[in-house]
């Protein structure tokens, strides 16, 4: 039933001026649509996500969404020059490294928090 329509994930902000701000300085988006109580739609490689109010925004211990990108590290480098600050992880035998964490089978990983607290990734595949 679902497999043909598009999942646009949704990202919960408690300040949603910030966030719409952090967004456009940080990722250089700007939303395509603006809704009355101030929730934006953003489209992103030919998906679409929201930025809506809530209270609940950055209670997610997990990945809210991310970019799937060919180079990792240069993404990576590119939004540490605006000013994105990358989380890192210590998964046991498998850590992160200068933001990036190296997987066995070749992918690439790293992640960041918005001004919300939402967990954003990027993914390469090895």
């Amino acid at each position: 039933m679902l497999e043909d329509i598009p999942l646009e994930p949704a990202l919960a902000a408690s300040d949603i001026g910030r966030a719409r701000a952090w967004y456009r300085e940080k990722l250089g988006l700007e939303p395509t649509r603006v809704g009355e109580g101030g929730d934006a739609t953003y489209t992103t490689g030919g998906s679409e996500f929201l930025l809506y109010p809530s209270e609940f925004a950055g209670t997610n211990q997990a990945t809210a969404a991310a970019w799937r990108v060919d180079d990792c590290a240069k993404a990576v480098a590119e939004l540490k020059a605006r000013g994105v600050v990358f989380e890192d992880y210590d998964f046991g035998e498998i850590k992160t490294v200068d933001g990036l964490l190296h997987l066995p089978d070749g992918s690439v990983g790293a992640w960041f928090k918005d001004s919300e607290g939402n967990i954003l990734g990027l993914f390469q595949e090895g």
